[in-house]
């Protein structure tokens, strides 16, 4: 598709726009942490414990006398790492597996399918609890895990457009010319094959931001002294009655970044789709 006519189509979209402007505006408050955090997130003064939003505290402490902004604005890193690394990994199996079953189809597609239907019995956030819980807790294996349980719909994705372009004109054209496998997949079908992965690729992230909070508010995510909004969720629960701040910006963060990547992805879905 001409760049012009997606990037005029994509505009057309307000809230995606919205969604896309609050994407780049986490992108840039997490780049400019340690410029934007008025505090050092990790410091504990007992003394300043559970402080309301004031001139000094602009969004109150939490029960260890840390900043919450600071840490808010430092999580928002934690949070971007985990569901970039953990989208960008499930989207490269998913696109290595899903490629090799549609091309070749036969047995490689059985078996890769099967695989994947198996993988899709699990409830995935079971599964992943099973694994952390096995391996130690941190960012790494929480990523990792993350995306070794999410490739899934990628791969059927592509898959399926593997399928319908496969034997297309262009691809008897190249294969007819003597064009290697490895060519024609990385030259004609791949190219062709990645807006639907886009899209889906940018709704994983939000996914993946959930799966991330919900593990460290369990205690099985990245773990203290890192701030993270799960772990500032968890923290807060126990001062809901007296010190609501501790839940409600954390909770505001992870509902404004997951609805700003789902308000992008459909927007996405809108400007590639050929029949709009």
């Amino acid at each position: 598709m001409n760049l012009k006519i997606f990037l005029k189509r994509f505009a057309r979209n307000r809230l995606a726009l919205a969604g896309a402007g609050l994407v780049l505006l986490l992108f840039l408050v997490s780049g400019a942490a340690p410029w934007l955090a008025p505090h050092d997130p990790d410091r504990v003064d007992i003394r300043n414990r559970l402080k309301p939003p004031s001139g000094e505290y602009i969004l109150g402490t939490d029960s260890l006398g840390r900043d919450v902004l600071s840490r808010l604005v430092w999580g928002a890193r934690v949070s971007l790492k985990v569901g970039l690394v953990a989208v960008g990994l499930a989207t490269a199996i998913g696109l290595l597996l899903g490629a090799a079953a549609g091309y070749y189809g036969g047995l490689t597609d059985g078996l890769i399918m099967r695989f994947c239907d198996l993988m899709l019995c699990f409830p995935s956030m079971f599964l992943i609890l099973a694994v952390i819980a096995i391996l130690e807790p941190s960012i790494w294996n929480v990523m990792i895990v993350i995306g070794l349980t999410s490739w899934m719909g990628v791969a059927r994705l592509v898959r399926a457009e593997f399928i319908s372009l496969k034997n297309r004109d262009f691809t008897l054209a190249a294969r007819a010319l003597g064009a290697s496998d490895g060519r024609i997949i990385l030259r004609h079908l791949l190219p062709n094959a990645l807006a639907p992965v886009l899209v889906a690729a940018t709704l994983g992230v939000a996914g993946a931001i959930l799966t991330e909070s919900a593990l460290s508010f369990l205690g099985l995510g990245v773990q203290p002294p890192t701030a993270t909004w799960g772990a500032m969720l968890a923290d807060g629960k126990d001062y809901l009655s007296r010190a609501w701040w501790l839940s409600l910006y954390p909770g505001l963060a992870i509902l404004l970044t997951v609805l700003s990547y789902n308000l992008m992805g459909e927007g996405l879905r809108d400007a590639l789709d050929p029949r709009q």
